[in-house]
């Protein structure tokens, strides 16, 4: 019996060993993926938008437990007291990068910065390199380019002087520019994160996870949380919205709703990987006894959906503004037979219509992302212009009678992410093209 026993706790000490290296070595390969992703960034990125938004020196200031939003594609590291990223542009070639005050073991360990002075030195610095432009991180509307605090504004200015501070300009789409035109390697990150966010949504809108009858939606939305534990992945949102779209009143998001046959399930969720952050959508018909699939009002409420979301993909070409985009597939719903534009959960009550309402957003630095945005929640990046590489979420909602289910209208919502190349929007992973079904 001891000797069973102890060979027991040998074939358990051996699993554990084995098992420790294939972890580390999953850690170690995800950590050389985002230094390869902060390189290219910075080696092909950088010297394009800083040139483009005519900005010589970008400087990016925090102090410790207060990190800029870009800290992390940065580079990371740690930060004492206060700490600078600084990238110069000197005329040609390479962006010169120094990290002044930032450090760490992680961070030495991707070598990104050709220089590492005194934050004591930071006058001096600039006024060897004399920018005629500086930006920094403050900005009207987009969060990820508003970091500096007040308290870092004014002592940036007093560490500087009265004329570099004079130079001083809001580096807002600089960093909409920056976050938002993507690598080869980032494209691949955030077709991965695509790839875990489908497989795990579309898991968790099956007989794997719900018994109808028993699962509630809080159930499911936490069974998908796990998931990301599981994978060492970040979530875009916080916990899944889950919530019913029929037949009765939509609702509720994500909570003790015990999911019945003959309910229309939608979630929208987001993944983190390596930087990468998704945002979709899925939906699930739960069948009835009897049933093959939705009830047919389902289906063309649906359908009506793709159509409208082909309108999308047909105007997305590189060149042009975002909000001439949008502009341009609200005029071609506009004009199509049975179709009017909508407001956000305010259908028209015209039975014979469906409403359609169209966020398509910027995405990948985060769920909602920082650059292009055909959205009208989002004015001032509907300015910004198109380009390859950036990332778009192809989000639109549609409300149309399900005639099965009375005469109120049935928000059908749909969302995947692309990447805009010459050719157009393309998707990196396979996008919603069926309502799934439950048993």
């Amino acid at each position: 019996m001891k000797s069973r026993l102890i060979r027991s706790w040998v074939i358990a000490l051996m699993a554990l060993t084995m098992a420790q290296p294939a972890s580390a070595q999953e850690a170690k390969r995800r950590w050389d993926q985002l230094c390869q992703i902060r390189k290219d960034k910075f080696d092909l990125v950088l010297p394009q938008v800083m040139r483009e938004n005519g900005i010589d020196m970008w400087i990016v200031a925090m102090r410790e437990g207060h990190s800029d939003p870009n800290a992390e594609m940065l580079g990371g590291g740690y930060v004492g007291d206060i700490g600078y990223y600084i990238f110069t542009d000197k005329g040609a070639g390479r962006i010169e990068r120094a990290a002044f005050g930032i450090g760490g073991a992680g961070f030495d360990q991707c070598p990104l910065y050709d220089l590492k002075p005194s934050p004591d030195d930071l006058r001096k610095f600039v006024e060897a390199r004399n920018p005629k432009r500086i930006g920094i991180n403050v900005a009207r509307e987009i969060g990820t380019a508003d970091g500096l605090s007040h308290s870092l504004y004014e002592k940036l200015n007093a560490d500087l002087g009265p004329d570099l501070a004079q130079r001083l300009t809001s580096a807002e789409k600089l960093v909409s520019d920056f976050r938002s035109r993507h690598t080869a390697t980032e494209i691949a990150a955030f077709a991965r994160a695509g790839e875990y966010s489908r497989t795990i949504v579309e898991r968790a809108l099956s007989n794997e996870v719900i018994t109808p009858g028993h699962t509630t939606t809080g159930q499911v939305a936490w069974w998908m949380m796990e998931q990301l534990h599981k994978e060492g992945l970040g979530g875009a949102f916080g916990l899944p919205s889950i919530y019913i779209l029929g037949p009765g009143e939509r609702g509720p998001v994500s909570g003790d709703h015990v999911i019945q046959p003959g309910d229309l399930i939608t979630v929208d969720w987001g993944v983190n990987y390596l930087l990468s952050y998704t945002d979709m959508k899925r939906m699930a018909y739960v069948l009835k006894a009897g049933e093959n699939g939705p009830p047919a009002g389902v289906q063309r409420a649906y359908d009506r959906g793709q159509t409208v979301r082909q309108m999308i993909l047909d105007v997305i070409r590189p060149g042009v503004t975002a909000g001439a985009a949008l502009a341009a597939v609200n005029q071609r719903v506009a004009a199509t037979p049975g179709f009017v534009l909508g407001k956000y959960d305010d259908p028209s009550k015209d039975p014979k219509v469906t409403d359609v309402v169209i966020g398509s957003h910027s995405v990948g630095d985060y769920g909602h992302g920082s650059g292009p945005s055909m959205a009208d929640f989002n004015p001032l990046r509907m300015t910004y212009e198109l380009r390859p590489s950036n990332f778009l979420s192809i989000e639109l909602f549609v409300y149309t009678v399900v005639p099965e289910w009375g005469s109120r209208k049935i928000k059908i919502p749909l969302e995947d992410d692309g990447v805009i190349t010459e050719r157009g929007l393309e998707w990196v992973y396979p996008p919603n093209s069926r309502i799934l079904l439950v048993k």
